[in-house]
């Protein structure tokens, strides 16, 4: 049986998020991967909104969101009124969060050039056909495309059932 997109998205994640968790814990961090691209947006630039960490990382607004919050109750990032705009979070790093980086810094080389190998690996590099794949969801969102052949399939049932009753008229049923 083939399996769905999801099914090999999911599985995917799966296998690279386990192996990282893994090579996390054999570090002694209690740390997950999904808190790096927050991680990385805040040393880039600090604070930032939840919305400028989605954008910089490439993440849903929710998702940054859900992140963010695990990561306070970890201990990682404090969130506080901005300055600017009273009405938005203001995202930054806890010195314990800091304090982490030297050694995440050094996990993250490890992953990185893991992930080049799986790269080198492959007919045409993951990382590339990724960029790809969400660069073109991107001009048409996969909704679109849903859509698109939800309408084809039904103009494919109008068509049938035009048939079948041109058929039946033709065999007097």
């Amino acid at each position: 049986m083939k399996r769905g997109l999801g099914t090999q998205l999911r599985h995917l994640i799966e296998l690279l998020d386990g192996a990282v968790a893994e090579n996390y814990r054999r570090e002694s961090l209690n740390y997950r991967p999904r808190y790096t691209p927050v991680m990385r947006a805040l040393l880039a630039r600090s604070p930032l909104s939840v919305k400028e960490i989605a954008e910089t990382a490439g993440m849903t607004q929710p998702a940054a969101t859900q992140t963010i919050s695990l990561m306070i109750r970890e201990g990682l990032v404090v969130s506080e009124s901005s300055l600017e705009d009273g009405r938005q979070k203001a995202i930054e790093l806890t010195r314990h969060g800091r304090d982490l980086l030297p050694r995440l810094q050094a996990c993250w080389e490890v992953v990185t050039t893991a992930a080049n190998s799986l790269d080198a690996d492959l007919p045409f590099p993951l990382s590339q056909l990724l960029d790809l794949a969400i660069e073109t969801l991107a001009s048409k969102p996969f909704e679109a495309r849903i859509q698109t052949a939800k309408q084809a399939q039904e103009r494919a049932k109008r068509g049938k059932s035009r048939l079948f009753n041109v058929g039946a008229a033709h065999h007097g049923v």
